[in-house]
């Protein structure tokens, strides 16, 4: 019946998957991977946010106001010329900016960050991570998913392990973590609100917090990218092209499509020390706290891309469950969203 199911839903096995993961001929590549500039992690807390402000995108900003433009004034700044939300869409972005030279001014929210960088290989599905150049010393391990559904016109099977350089190859590649807050002092300056009983104060200030740890991690990408990693030095993009994406690398999150198993995150948080370094912590439920912290992996080579696991089935659980030597079952209750089967 288990069987019937998959067929019925046409699934790729996990063999055929991994078959056909993505082929990259290592050692024949012109550019070896970029050695970061340093290895180990560092704080970059305290950081001003004024110098955030240029990285806001700020669509996400009116959808938590249910306000959204139609063709063609869909995204900002087109929104302020919709006939029918064009004039709230225009207060509250005004309203924003009021509040954000507040917070700025006032430093009524702080920003921390941590980041790591370290020696890394790829074993099949896993990302294997190094203490050292040595890579004899692992300091933890990144289970990765691969997609199974049958996607038509798809010749690539893809996990994130894809875009890293194979053990098995010989050649040294590496591997970047990070988090980032911008809520520090967030409990106090919506306090204030509630005692006033401000709940659009309230609102306003949760989304501005969220809009700066995302411009956080949008601005220390973009240092990692030029200078910290350093393997696209000569980028020259505007703010727009920053959030099209249109750069080398990215920065998926456990939770998320390329990775939607928000357990990774324990892993990610041993190797970075994010707790200490930055004042972000992890739930029982692996949410972040304060709430307007973004965290993720950074992937640097060419080939990395954002994908969407999908669907997964009982063989990819299994073993997934073995490589991190966790119960079937809880694994299941973590992936419940993305099982490919009756559970």
């Amino acid at each position: 019946e288990h069987y019937a199911s998959l067929e019925e839903r046409k699934f790729k096995t996990l063999a055929q998957a991994r078959a056909l993961a993505l082929q990259v001929d290592w050692p024949a590549r012109p550019q070896a991977p970029v050695r970061p500039s340093f290895l180990g992690r560092r704080q970059y807390n305290n950081v001003p946010l004024g110098e955030l402000v240029e990285f806001i995108d700020w669509n996400p900003f009116f959808a938590v106001w249910q306000l959204r433009g139609k063709y063609p004034n869909r995204g900002y700044p087109r929104i302020f010329d919709d006939e029918t939300v064009g004039a709230e869409a225009k207060k509250v972005f005004d309203d924003a900016q009021k509040m954000l030279k507040q917070i700025i001014d006032g430093r009524k929210l702080q920003a921390n960050g941590a980041l790591a960088f370290y020696p890394a290989n790829s074993v099949g599905d896993d990302i294997e991570v190094y203490e050292d150049e040595g890579r004899t010393v692992k300091t933890g391990t990144f289970c990765t998913l691969r997609q199974q559904e049958l996607r038509e016109e798809q010749a690539e099977y893809l996990a994130m392990s894809d875009f890293v350089a194979s053990k098995s190859s010989g050649v040294a590649d590496y591997i970047g973590m990070f988090a980032v807050t911008a809520g520090i002092g967030m409990d106090k300056l919506i306090a204030s609100y509630e005692a006033a009983n401000d709940d659009y104060g309230k609102i306003m200030a949760q989304a501005l917090g969220d809009r700066l740890a995302e411009a956080y991690a949008e601005k220390l990408h973009l240092d990692v990218r030029r200078t910290l990693w350093g393997y696209a030095s000569e980028e020259k993009l505007d703010a727009d092209d920053l959030l099209k994406v249109k750069y080398q690398g990215i920065r998926p999150a456990p939770g998320y499509p390329s990775q939607p198993d928000h357990t990774e995150k324990q892993t990610m948080w041993k190797m970075l020390n994010a707790d200490d370094l930055a004042s972000i912590q992890l739930t029982e439920s692996l949410a972040m706290l304060p709430a307007a912290s973004v965290s993720g992996l950074y992937f640097a080579n060419p080939e990395a891309k954002y994908f969407a696991v999908g669907k997964i089935c009982k063989d990819q659980v299994e073993d997934y469950a073995g490589r991190k030597g966790m119960a079937v079952a809880e694994v299941e209750r973590w992936l419940a969203p993305i099982l490919g089967y009756d559970n």
